[in-house]
């Protein structure tokens, strides 16, 4: 029988709506901040560690914005919405730049599977988005 992971993001914005990004240092491409969620911790816990390790900011969770299945992986991603509280923005060795993007540049920067992720996040009046996509582009909802 076939595995899932789970994979937790954050989409930290700050006051000024600016969001925080990174360039991945595997692939170069500009995502949230996030990764493979551990046995034993909770999701949101998951959520501020990723983010933490990854750009060196400290953040608080707000909410859950969406739940993001790679079919072709396998992997289910949920994404938080938070707000930065302290620390200064670096790279890692997950991370090649550490940015604060508008939401018009994440829309240019980002593959769609990733850029929806931050712009459900700043949808601030619906529910949490329940997405599906192929690691490259989101599947039709049935």
């Amino acid at each position: 029988m076939p595995l899932h992971s789970v994979s937790v993001a954050g989409v930290v914005v700050r006051d000024d709506g600016r969001v925080l990004v990174i360039r991945r240092a595997d692939n170069g491409t500009w995502e949230p901040p996030g990764g493979v969620l551990e046995l034993d911790e909770r999701p949101e816990d998951g959520a501020v560690r990723e983010v933490l390790e990854e750009t060196g900011i400290r953040v608080s969770v707000e909410r859950l914005t969406g739940v993001y299945k790679n079919v072709s992986r396998g992997v289910v991603a949920l994404v938080f919405l938070c707000r930065p509280i302290d620390g200064a923005e670096r790279t890692s060795s997950e991370s090649t730049a550490v940015e604060w993007l508008t939401a018009e540049e994440v829309e240019k920067a980002m593959g769609e599977v990733y850029a929806v992720r931050v712009l459900d996040a700043l949808d601030v009046a619906s529910a949490p988005h329940v997405r599906s996509h192929d690691g490259r582009h989101l599947l039709n909802s049935v």
